[in-house]
């Protein structure tokens, strides 16, 4: 099982070619997406026609919701360190997220993660 941030969806959903390389590369591997992300990807539509095609590329796509502990969880962090780390919040419930499913987050923006204990990041290809 894998999670992913809105980034590495975006590149995905442009058909990036080294974002689809390792999708294919991925086999069977299960592709999980906080909810928070499908709202985000959701809101960078401009019109329903790319809503649409942002709805069906999702199909299949097993969506996560955090529990209210991990949602407890999200808002300490976001408390301690949005002010000092410029933590925002949906990163906070997005990443508190994939703490509580002991998976790695699969991102290229490993900046807005960094303050979250116990959250580990992955680049997981070449942006080049």
């Amino acid at each position: 099982m894998i999670i992913l941030d809105s980034d590495v969806m975006i590149d995905l959903l442009r058909q990036h070619p080294p974002a689809v390389a390792w999708l294919d590369d991925l086999g069977e591997e299960e592709i999980i997406l906080p909810g928070f992300v499908v709202m985000e990807l959701l809101q960078g539509c401009k019109n329903k026609s790319e809503q649409t095609k942002v709805e069906k590329a999702l199909t299949g796509v097993e969506i996560v919701w955090p529990s209210p502990e991990t949602c407890n969880a999200a808002l300490a962090v976001f408390a301690q360190y949005h002010l000092s780390h410029n933590l925002g919040l949906l990163d906070a419930l997005i990443g508190q997220t994939a703490v509580a499913l002991a998976l790695p987050l699969h991102t290229f923006n490993r900046k807005h993660y960094k303050a979250i204990p116990r959250l580990l990041t992955v680049e997981p290809y070449s942006k080049t």
